[in-house]
């Protein structure tokens, strides 16, 4: 039931990707744009070209296949993880989940530091890179949670904790709902808590400051998450048919989103737009938005959150304290929304003294 897995992209999809950049047919763009309507033309043809002459997708390929890659299949949809074993037999098991438009990628960095600890299961959602397109409706993250629940089953583990940012967060909690007497513990690194006007609670400055921006962000919807929480099919055709228009939809999104003090770096960058161009889930990766308003319960098992200061959306404590079972709360001054990219070191060591010492 569970296979070992070779990434081994075809030469022909990778000669086709480098001819598609090459004939790329540019928009014009007002002078002195900058950022005012979208991401700016220059800083664009740039990366293009480095995608094109500089970058180079083998070179990672052979890295990344020398981690443990493992497909199965779950309720009829193929799931691949990166299986990564602690040298302590009796260590707990965690399952780290990525976000949009994140990838297994994510986690690269962590896996060393955490690995002395943890056994550690790291997946592709479905409709997200080598787990392949979704083909039916429904896979929402309750139902990515229950397809963890399952291979966390087949893989023998009795006992685990739930680690995650972004959809990789809600996917966390809705893990600790479904499998609770297996779930120990869910550690997130992005917890959107909302205003609440019967909450009586008298909040610090800096938590109304926080919640003025869930409020700008509630009224304002973000264009990406409009179009694909309700046409990612639309969208789907331009980013699957245009790797320029897939390298500027996700770039934007590390642009706006990291510390500028912590970026990623173009070639990681690149690394995981590559991976959504040569597995085509532009537009199934985007249905997940679709999907995600159906909620699950409130997560019962322990929860830890790292709060990294230039994320987009930070959580207020107070606040969060009433809807989950808060065992430890960390704040930092750098990193943002990629913070297994940032700052790797920060969200390990945070990981590591939530399920080590907070909850044993």
């Amino acid at each position: 039931m569970i296979k070992p897995f070779r990434i081994d992209i075809p030469q022909a999809d990778l000669d086709d990707l480098n001819d598609r950049l090459s004939r790329t047919r540019w928009p014009n763009e007002v002078a002195d744009a900058g950022w005012d309507y979208g991401f700016p033309l220059a800083r664009l043809k740039e990366l293009t070209e480095y995608w094109r002459t500089g970058y180079d997708w083998r070179e990672h390929e052979v890295e990344l296949n020398e981690l443990p890659h493992f497909t199965t299949e779950i309720d009829g949809q193929n799931i691949h993880f990166v299986h990564v074993r602690s040298s302590k037999p009796d260590a707990l098991a965690l399952v780290l989940t990525h976000g949009w438009p994140g990838s297994f990628l994510e986690f690269l960095d962590v896996i060393e530091p955490l690995a002395r600890d943890f056994h550690l299961v790291i997946p592709s959602i479905p409709g997200y890179g080598f787990s392949g397109p979704t083909h039916e409706r429904g896979w929402d993250m309750i139902r990515v949670a229950w397809a963890w629940a399952e291979l966390m089953r087949r893989l023998g583990y009795e006992r685990y904790g739930a680690q995650g940012g972004d959809f990789g967060s809600g996917i966390s909690m809705a893990l600790g709902a479904v499998a609770p007497e297996q779930v120990v513990g869910v550690h997130v690194n992005y917890l959107p808590t909302r205003p609440d006007s019967d909450a009586g609670i008298e909040l610090s400055e800096t938590d109304e400051a926080r919640l003025d921006k869930v409020r700008q962000l509630m009224a304002n919807r973000p264009p990406y998450q409009a179009l694909q929480a309700t046409t990612p099919q639309t969208i789907g055709y331009a980013l699957t048919d245009s790797p320029v228009g897939q390298l500027a939809w996700i770039a934007e999104r590390f642009a706006q989103w990291t510390d500028p003090t912590t970026p990623v770096s173009d070639e990681r960058m690149l690394t995981d737009i590559s991976l959504y161009w040569l597995t085509a889930t532009a537009a199934s990766s985007a249905r997940l938005h679709r999907e995600a308003p159906r909620r699950s319960e409130p997560c019962p098992v322990p929860v830890g959150v790292a709060v990294f200061a230039h994320d987009i959306t930070q959580s207020v404590r107070p606040l969060a304290e009433r809807r989950y079972d808060i065992r430890h709360w960390s704040e930092f001054d750098s990193g943002g929304h990629f913070a297994a990219m940032e700052v790797p070191e920060l969200l390990a060591e945070d990981v590591r003294d939530f399920f080590l010492t907070r909850i044993g």
